[in-house]
């Protein structure tokens, strides 16, 4: 059949709350033109993130009731470590209440001045846990995912001779470890090629190097390999999987992503020394290492959305349904990151609203006009997210002007996605009527969260 349903049937539903354009103008210049500071009962479509917001299954919620919550040793961990391992064999699993909380244990012992990380691309928390330290973070992203424009399989790779390049000019005494981010976030949602992460690991190895996966997304990655490249489309999901973190020696999780669950999250590794540091940091931070920060039940969540979520059946849904939008936004001239990624749809600012310079903040504009158009929160991904200041307090731009629509698991249907594209269509229309923002406060660091913002 050409149809490709949901694999699931809805059991409960919630409601939404509708407004008009004229509240949703007032409650936008409340929010300091600021999508993350609207209340979530102010949206109608909300594609901010899709970190948290999937839709649990039945079995999950059953396993909330089956949580053990004992402080230490309970059931709950042992399965969820069971299910960890199962995918990445990694020695030691340490559970953390999101990814983040991986990432500030990581760079923390790891970090520090004249220490220097590389990735494909770091996406925004993953950054600032680097910096935090004292560190540098290095973006090397391979040349064909610097244009939005351009189709290729893979957009999400890291360029291995810029690495190796990167590797020569710090010294390998200096960088900590290397990072793949799959699928690549900043970049577009793009893939990341085993071969890729087979010619990284082998640079790593070569120099000693660790190399660690930001697996918020592994599944849609392992999807995307057996969707496109040579010699994987008889491997099972969880074959892929397990091949791809064969080549690493951690990674660090968002299970509220890939592990369909609203919290939590690890950090893997094999380092007998590395993980009793972490362990320990975690006890000061987070709490004892068989919970970590969360409860029992959200262990139990976990364990149970990582069987789910490598089911092909979910995949092949999940994969098409993102690829539904950026079709729909394509055959309507509107530009995005190309092919569409897995988790969420790219908007090129650039090429959207081009009578708009960087320092008055395309993405901004354009998300600001969908919320007030027909309710529909997003997230920019540019020089508002990623852009710095020189010495002399001039914007230093990213190097893409992005607006993320970013799909929530099991949450909308096709009607839901139609009425997205609709909404983009019409702020098309009228894109060269937007206009550009300043800063009214920004915070020293993620400034996205929480700035404030005025028209120009």
């Amino acid at each position: 059949m050409k149809t490709i349903i949901e694999p699931f049937r809805i059991k409960s539903v919630e409601p939404i709350r509708f407004t008009t354009k004229e509240e949703r103008a007032k409650i936008l210049e409340e929010a300091g033109y600021n999508p993350f500071l609207i209340k979530a009962d102010d949206v109608l479509i909300d594609l901010l993130t899709d970190s948290g917001t999937s839709a649990m299954s039945s079995d999950q919620w059953a396993g909330i009731m089956r949580g053990d919550e004992s402080y230490a040793g309970a059931r709950s961990f042992y399965r969820f470590e069971a299910a960890v391992k199962k995918i990445t064999s990694d020695k030691f699993i340490i559970p953390t209440h999101q990814g983040r909380a991986a990432e500030k244990i990581l760079f923390s012992i790891l970090g520090g001045k004249g220490k220097y990380f590389a990735a494909n691309t770091f996406f925004d928390t993953t950054r600032a846990n680097v910096e935090f330290s004292g560190a540098e973070a290095h973006d090397l992203l391979n040349e064909v995912g610097k244009h939005p424009e351009q189709r290729a399989p893979f957009k999400g790779d890291m360029d291995v001779p810029a690495l190796e390049a990167f590797i020569k000019k710090y010294g390998r005494e200096n960088i900590p470890l290397i990072m793949l981010t799959v699928t690549n976030n900043s970049g577009g949602g793009q893939p990341v090629s085993m071969k890729n992460i087979k010619d990284v690991s082998a640079v790593c190895k070569k120099n000693n190097i660790p190399l660690f996966l930001d697996a918020c997304r592994f599944a849609e990655n392992a999807y995307f390999i057996k969707l496109r490249e040579d010699g994987y489309k008889d491997k099972t999901v969880l074959e892929i999987c397990q091949e791809m973190f064969s080549y690493a020696d951690g990674s660090t999780m968002s299970a509220k992503k890939d592990a369909l669950v609203n919290i939590g999250g690890w950090l893997s590794l094999n380092n007998d020394r590395l993980a009793m540091l972490c362990r320990n940091l975690l006890i000061v931070t987070e709490g004892f290492p068989t919970y970590g920060g969360l409860a029992g039940r959200d262990l139990e969540a976990i364990a149970q959305g990582l069987e789910e979520v490598v089911d092909e059946h979910y995949l092949e849904y999940r994969i098409r349904s993102t690829e539904y939008l950026g079709e729909k936004m394509l055959s309507n001239g509107i530009p995005i990151i190309e092919p569409p990624g897995g988790h969420a749809i790219y908007i090129d600012a650039k090429r959207f609203a081009p009578h708009i310079p960087a320092e008055q903040f395309p993405g901004q504009a354009i998300t600001c006009e969908m919320y007030v158009e027909g309710g529909i929160r997003a997230c920019e991904i540019g020089s508002v997210m990623f852009g710095k200041k020189d010495e002399n307090g001039k914007l230093i731009p990213a190097m893409m002007e992005l607006i993320r629509m970013a799909i929530p698991r099991r949450v909308y249907t096709q009607s839901h996605i139609d009425y997205v594209a609709e909404v983009l269509i019409e702020v098309y229309k009228k894109r060269n009527e937007l206009r550009g923002y300043a800063f009214t406060y920004e915070a020293p660091m993620l400034r996205h969260f929480t700035a404030r913002f005025k028209k120009i």
